[in-house]
């Protein structure tokens, strides 16, 4: 099913409001504001609009003031907000587009000019948000990429230090790489990638948690708020599901199949900047022990 663009329509004039809708309900999903406050809090709300059209005359506050408190939340910065005004002189224009208007258009407004001005701000829209999806996400997989993980994980640390809690961590390595490659060619290690970030994806259950491709065999899943205890539970379960599938690997000298050795560390808050260098000794003690295993930060556990 295809659901239609959302849009926020604040106005505090009835008459407006109905106009707006003539115009634009067989197009769009529809809300309303008829205040500031009423439309900070609809912003809230999920999922979140598309495009905003809103009035600059209002009688809480005014909608430049509006703009800017949407553009400094992150959450919503990407979305467009029009103006609709009957304030048309050009300094009031320039204010628009400086605290972040995407369109200024002023009333009364001819039907055929807004609908379209709505479906350029809606596909550019589109178009910067897939920019920006293959701009994280790696191409093989479908997982985030490294510069992904790398922003993610910067956040979380700052998170951290501001409230506390925990931040586990999880780094996958394939055994024996570049052996399946030699032996079975590179499309079947291809394949053979995309099938363990499968497992990866489906073993992380929490819309919170972040699976990524960070090198060419090596995985790393972020798990914000979860025990060092809990990040083990996960990473087992992927090394027992990733062993299940039963892929060929004749040239491992450890298993008749493919495996992953797992290093797992978690953060209390204390100091996050360092929490990858650790889950990486712990990947690194898995892959010279044995492989085939979890190994997880013992000092955490001190």
């Amino acid at each position: 099913m295809i659901h239609q663009p959302i849009v926020l329509i604040v106005d505090d004039e009835p008459s407006n409001i109905e106009m707006l809708a003539a115009m634009l309900d067989d197009q769009y999903e529809l809300r309303f504001a008829v205040s500031g406050h009423d439309a900070l809090i609809a912003m809230k709300e999920l999922p979140k609009p598309d495009l905003i059209l809103l009035d600059v005359m209002l009688p809480d506050m005014n909608g430049y003031a509006i703009c800017e408190r949407i553009k400094d939340d992150p959450l919503c910065a990407n979305i467009p907000v029009i103006f609709v005004t009957s304030l048309g002189d050009p300094e009031q224009e320039e204010k628009g587009f400086a605290v972040g208007g995407a369109d200024y258009i002023v009333k009364p407004c001819r039907a055929l000019s807004i609908k379209a001005r709505i479906r350029n701000q809606l596909e550019m829209k589109r178009t910067r948000e897939l920019l920006h999806r293959l701009a994280i996400t790696d191409a093989l997989t479908g997982l985030a990429n490294r510069r992904h993980f790398d922003e993610a994980l910067k956040q979380e640390a700052q998170r951290l230090q501001r409230q506390g809690g925990q931040l586990s961590l999880v780094l996958i390595d394939v055994d024996f790489f570049k052996r399946y490659n030699d032996s079975y060619g590179h499309p079947a290690g291809d394949e053979c990638l995309r099938r363990i970030a499968a497992v990866i994806t489906t073993e992380l259950r929490r819309p919170a948690d972040l699976t990524a491709r960070i090198g060419g065999e090596e995985f790393a899943c972020l798990l914000p708020e979860t025990t060092l205890a809990g990040a083990y539970v996960v990473a087992e379960r992927i090394r027992q599901t990733v062993q299940a599938l039963a892929m060929p690997h004749q040239a491992s000298t450890i298993s008749e199949f493919v495996t992953v050795s797992v290093g797992v560390a978690v953060s209390n808050g204390t100091d996050p900047s360092h929490l990858y260098q650790r889950a990486d000794i712990q990947l690194y003690i898995a892959k010279t022990s044995g492989r085939n295993c979890v190994v997880q930060d013992e000092l955490a556990l001190i």
